[in-house]
């Protein structure tokens, strides 16, 4: 029994240390997985991963030296050959074309995978007929029949209803086609370049929806034109075009054509209808022609877009009237302590009427100010002018604001500026999915603030030990209704500095490091 029992205690000690090697390998391989996964994905986003890559292998590396006899060194030579692993490499694999890329002459396809938005190409002999709400596509291959609301938030049936539907029509035969059909005869306008046609309707008018559904998908979508290509829209508004028609002509050489009031028959050698989504203010360039024009590439265009635009707004403020010489004297004051602040990061607070607003506004600007920055708070308007928003904040180092649509202007933002979002209760996930990490994408430092249910308004309405305030998971599980009711229309915040100071800190840190790094780089 005693012999037996030692080696039973034996076997279970043989038993037990080869359960621990392979426990550290299976650590090493999950190690080795991870540190492969981030250099890929970095890779593949144009990051550069070197600096936590090294540090990996430096990790690695102290553990073969304490062991140098373990498992871990079989790991680490696998580990060491990164370039040549099957896994990264299928990361890195070239990005197969996207469905209906390569449509022959004559023909119509429709690309339906994806869950947000169809897109059809029709090439050839393309016609519009907007009394019908049709495009004809004459002397196909073969007849085609398709239906399109040509819109990005197709699984939204709701705002989908709303949106003008188009049937494209190919037609090998136009001369038997029946009586019924209002096949167009001859162009009233034919075009050399292809047309891209898109609605403005659906969300139009909230910030978020306008570029996320909108302005980004369309440069999505036309950027491979190289501004030759006309822009078809339904649902066509004036004050869209006035608003976003600086970036409308960095995407075409053409004006847009107002598809439903546009009776005359336009044709086209090509037409793309509707328009392509990556995901939430973001442009995944793997999936761009020549994988290089990214999210960053989008910014430069808004750059481009507004440079114009806020040159002359300058030059209307220089050419001001003369004021009274009691104005100027103000106006000196101004200057000689604006030219002393000039040293300080500029932190810009965007404001919010309604709900979700802080209620202590003024103490953050007075906060902020002792932190060490130049406070600006912006109260953007309706009808105040993109291109107003754009100076300022791309003026800035940091922006602070509460979730909500009018966070889609971090897209305004320097690439290494700061971004602290507001995270009132119950918005965690649309605060992270919507705009903190699209803000990472762009390159800004995103810093979000979750407040504390004592920080909200609905604190002071609901018992401590309410859902609301305890468990907002629950109650947005109820549906979105009982979301916007309670979370997003139904609280406003009001911030605990001693807690807000540390991001504001955290902000200041982060400017300084960057200016620090600007100041050590050879001219």
């Amino acid at each position: 029994m005693v012999h037996h029992h030692r080696a039973s205690l034996l076997q279970h000690h043989d038993q037990q240390k080869l359960d621990e090697e392979k426990q550290q390998v299976e650590e090493m391989k999950e190690l080795r997985g991870r540190l492969v996964d981030y250099a890929c994905h970095h890779r593949k986003h144009g990051h550069d991963a070197l600096l936590l890559m090294l540090a990996g292998f430096a990790f690695v590396s102290c553990l073969l030296l304490l062991l140098p006899n373990s498992p871990f060194s079989a790991a680490m030579d696998d580990l060491l050959q990164l370039g040549r692993m099957r896994r990264c490499d299928q990361e890195m694999a070239p990005t197969p074309p996207a469905p209906c890329a390569g449509v022959p002459y004559g023909a119509v396809c429709c690309d339906r995978s994806s869950p947000r938005a169809d897109l059809c190409v029709m090439r050839g002999d393309v016609r519009t007929h907007a009394a019908s709400n049709e495009l004809f596509l004459l002397d196909a291959a073969a007849p085609a029949d398709e239906r399109i609301r040509p819109y990005t938030r197709k699984w939204e049936s709701s705002v989908m209803s709303t949106i003008d539907e188009l049937r494209l029509r190919a037609l090998p035969d136009p001369e038997g086609a029946s009586a019924n059909d209002a096949v167009p005869a001859r162009c009233d306008v034919r075009h050399d370049v292809p047309a891209v046609v898109f609605s403005t309707g659906g969300y139009t008018g909230n910030v978020y929806h306008e570029f996320n559904d909108g302005i980004i998908p369309l440069y999505i979508t036309a950027r491979r034109y190289n501004r030759k290509v006309v822009f078809v829209m339904l649902e066509y508004h004036d004050w869209w075009m006035t608003k976003y028609g600086h970036i409308v002509e960095q995407l075409s050489d053409f004006p847009p054509l107002d598809f439903s009031n546009d009776t005359r028959t336009h044709c086209f050698p090509e037409a793309v209808v509707g328009l392509r989504i990556h995901d939430e203010l973001a442009i995944d360039a793997s999936r761009m022609p020549g994988n290089q024009a990214g999210i960053q590439d989008f910014r430069h265009m808004l750059d481009d877009a507004h440079r114009g635009r806020i040159n002359a707004i300058i030059e209307e403020e220089n050419a001001a009237p003369q004021a009274s010489p009691a104005a100027a004297a103000l106006a000196k004051k101004l200057v000689t302590e604006q030219l002393a602040d000039d040293d300080k990061p500029r932190l810009v607070i965007v404001s919010r009427n309604g709900s979700r607003a802080i209620e202590n506004e003024p103490e953050l600007a007075r906060e902020a100010a002792r932190a060490g920055f130049r406070v600006t708070v912006l109260r953007p308007r309706p009808d105040t002018e993109l291109a107003q928003m754009y100076r300022v904040l791309n003026g800035s180092d940091v922006m602070v604001g509460v979730h909500g649509a009018a966070m889609t202007h971090f897209l305004f933002m320097r690439p290494g500026s700061a971004f602290i979002q507001v995270v009132p209760l119950g918005t965690d996930w649309a605060a992270e999915n919507y705009y903190g990490e699209p803000a990472r994408r762009l390159g800004l430092h995103y810093i979000p603030y979750k407040i504390l249910p004592s920080e909200s308004s609905l604190f002071r309405r609901y018992a401590r030990d309410d859902p609301v305030l305890t468990d907002p998971v629950a109650v947005n599980a109820k549906g979105w209704q009982v979301t916007k009711r309670v979370y997003l229309d139904g609280q406003n915040v009001r911030l605990d500095m001693a807690r807000f100071r540390r991001r504001l800190r955290e902000a200041y840190g982060h400017w300084a490091a960057q200016r620090r790094r600007q100041q050590s780089q050879p001219l």
